[in-house]
């Protein structure tokens, strides 16, 4: 799909050398989509297509204080943009999220660089784009535009963000769930460190609202292949539990663990038609974005 010199473009350590992360975004998907055709402008017209209540982020512009003054709540006036797609990317941004071994991207630089990618690729071919980051609460909610000037919000927001705090992965996806009424693609990026039972209740209840699904599940290579062999001290980053074992007592106990958690995932999402994608932080992201257009052209 690439020659050697783009393929450079797409891993992960030369990409997060380069501190403007339009500029990496740029890179990866010039480098990824490189001799392919380009979609053609469709344009979009806009129209009044319904309310929702709104949520932080959302422009202020757009409140309906006339059912305010009824409700008294606040609600958008939504709008409706024939564009292309109409996807939303979250972003995992818990503690977490921030673990990185042997000088490798951190889980959420990684996350960050995909997202910036993906969004380069899509608001060139006239999709329109949101973006939410997440703890064990929504942090950032940028609805989605399609506009010459949005992929700087995005990028903006996506540049500025630092792990931290502990996961709800669930929790923040049914809230989403419950305010986007039209029918689009949900991409998440997580390393779906939380209740899996939970988690996965998250992504039906976007199924049964007829969404798109892709879930990113980054690891950073640690993870999977456990490379430890000493006594250690293990420190949970979201809780700060501490546990000393013996690395090499637990290793193959731990990676058994950490396959049937990962092989439960992909079989539920694939049961429940869950675009499901186990990514290493070492992985070039042209691995990344083929599911991203393997999944955008059955959509069409």
């Amino acid at each position: 799909m690439v020659d050697q010199t783009e393929r450079k473009f797409l891993d992960p350590l030369v990409v997060s050398k380069l501190s403007n992360l339009e500029l990496r975004a740029r890179l990866v998907v010039e480098g990824f989509i490189a001799g392919l055709h380009k979609s053609p402008y469709k344009g979009f017209s806009v129209e009044f297509a319904e309310h929702r209540q709104y949520m932080p982020g959302d422009p202020i512009k757009n409140i309906d204080w006339k059912v305010y003054a009824k409700r008294d709540r606040l609600y958008i006036k939504e709008f409706e943009e024939e564009t292309n797609l109409r996807a939303y990317l979250l972003v995992d941004c818990s503690a977490s999220m921030g673990y990185s071994s042997g000088g490798a991207v951190s889980k959420l630089d990684y996350a960050c660089s995909l997202a910036a990618a993906l969004s380069y690729l899509m608001l060139r071919q006239q999709d329109s784009v949101g973006l939410l980051t997440f703890t064990n609460q929504i942090r950032r909610y940028i609805p989605p535009r399609s506009a010459k000037g949005h992929l700087k919000v995005i990028l903006t927001e996506l540049d500025k963000l630092s792990a931290g705090e502990t996961t709800n992965v669930s929790r923040s996806l049914e809230l989403l769930a419950r305010r986007i009424k039209r029918r689009g693609l949900i991409i998440l990026f997580s390393d779906l460190m939380d209740n899996q039972h939970s988690v996965l209740s998250g992504l039906k209840h976007f199924r049964h609202r007829k969404h798109e699904v892709i879930v990113f599940h980054l690891l950073d290579e640690s993870e999977i292949g456990f490379p430890f062999d000493e006594e250690f001290a293990f420190v949970d980053m979201e809780t700060h539990e501490e546990v000393v074992a013996n690395a090499r007592q637990i290793g193959a106990r731990y990676k058994r663990n950490i396959e049937s958690w990962a092989a439960e995932y992909k079989r539920q999402c694939h049961e429940h038609l869950v675009e499901y994608a186990l990514l290493c932080t070492s992985t070039p992201y042209d691995v990344a974005l083929t599911r991203y257009l393997e999944k955008r052209a059955r959509l069409h």
